[in-house]
């Protein structure tokens, strides 16, 4: 669907800006209505917390634009497929759906915690999956 590559791409686009800053380069965007209402990428180092994934702070952020804490008519498009904690707050924010370009074999929720999410959270895998993966390998390349 063209405009699951156009969010995503403006996920990958926050994901830059994370590798930039020297974080994980990982990026997150909420639709609401057919409108970008958060954009956020990882601020772990930034901010020295552990919990500040792209995910995490894309949620603050649209719970906050919309001045309520479920999202169940939004869809959040993150470059990486989430942890298992960004996981549980998308299962908490009632997302109504998720879409995520590459698959984390190592740390994504689906290993250790397949339903983690909200049952009625839909969920599309695989868009600009290369690219997004491309960009992590990349930044652990430069990093070792």
């Amino acid at each position: 669907m063209a405009d699951e590559q156009f969010y995503m791409q403006q996920a990958l686009q926050e994901a830059r800006k994370a590798a930039e800053a020297g974080e994980v380069p990982v990026g997150a965007v909420v639709v609401c209505r057919d409108r970008i209402i958060a954009r956020a990428h990882n601020l772990t180092e930034t901010l020295n917390d552990v919990t500040a994934h792209a995910e995490m702070q894309a949620i603050t952020a649209a719970a906050n634009a919309l001045g309520g804490k479920y999202l169940t008519d939004c869809t959040l498009y993150v470059t990486v497929e989430p942890c298992v904690m960004c996981a549980g707050a998308i299962a908490w924010s009632q997302m109504g759906k998720l879409v995520f370009g590459a698959v984390d074999e190592k740390r994504g929720y689906r290993r250790y915690a397949p339903q983690a999410l909200h049952p009625k959270t839909e969920v599309v895998t695989g868009v600009k999956a290369e690219e997004c993966a491309q960009l992590m390998k990349d930044f652990f390349k430069k990093k070792r």
